[in-house]
């Protein structure tokens, strides 16, 4: 059965704009993060490293989007990643978290600078402290794309992220991401884990800034 309606035009008229407020589970993520101790095992020629780095994430509140009738609350994020060994980025990530409060849909949108983008998508409860995400390889709708030579090198048949948050300042994660490398028979789940703890608290939108410093102007005294 369709879920979605006839009509793929008209926008909600009532819509918050204040995006923290509107951010179901995704709500304690708002804010700066940071952690020393995260675990990447990754494939190299002669056997799997297993490396430590040094995480920071910023999460940001965007304004509400709309699809026609759907609508989004969301956070943009920047990932960076060094190691105690080294001054280079070792990973850098961009992308999108979003909620839709009607359906409970979660999404996850990343982009990598080595030709890499996904969508992943889960399921959840506004006040839920867990959340689970995936895509695929091949899907239209939640999928992987990749550049021809990581199609060929290093394919990625699919995504996941398992996230745990521990209160209002700590969470984890656990992302599972499984590769065919070129010249090997079986797949490799390359594993990263992480538990983040917050550094500075999340800001409002930039339309729930603008609405706040208008009010303000307006108010007596």
């Amino acid at each position: 059965m369709n879920p979605f309606p006839h009509d793929i035009f008209t926008e909600p008229g009532d819509v918050d704009p204040d995006t923290l407020a509107n951010l179901g589970p995704l709500r304690r993520l708002a804010g700066r993060w940071e952690a020393h101790k995260g675990v990447d095992i990754n494939p190299k020629a002669d056997a799997p490293e297993r490396r430590e780095f040094i995480e920071r994430i910023a999460f940001d509140a965007i304004d509400p989007q709309t699809n026609g009738p759907q609508l989004f609350y969301g956070l943009r994020y920047h990932i960076h990643i060094t190691t105690r060994e080294e001054d280079i980025t070792f990973h850098e990530q961009v992308g999108y978290w979003l909620w839709e409060p009607a359906t409970g849909l979660v999404l996850q949108t990343l982009a990598i600078p080595r030709g890499q983008v996904a969508l992943a998508s889960g399921k959840a409860g506004a006040d839920d402290d867990r959340l689970s995400l995936t895509a695929t390889r091949g899907e239209t709708e939640y999928g992987i794309c990749s550049t021809a030579f990581l199609e060929y090198g290093f394919r990625t048949d699919s995504y996941s992220i398992d996230i745990a948050f521990d209160g209002d300042d700590a969470w984890s994660y656990d992302i599972r991401t499984m590769l065919l490398v070129h010249g090997r028979p079986d797949p490799f789940e390359h594993h990263d884990r992480n538990r983040l703890k917050r550094i500075a608290a999340g800001r409002p939108n930039p339309l729930k800034q603008i609405l706040d410093r208008r009010a303000a102007a307006h108010r007596p005294g």
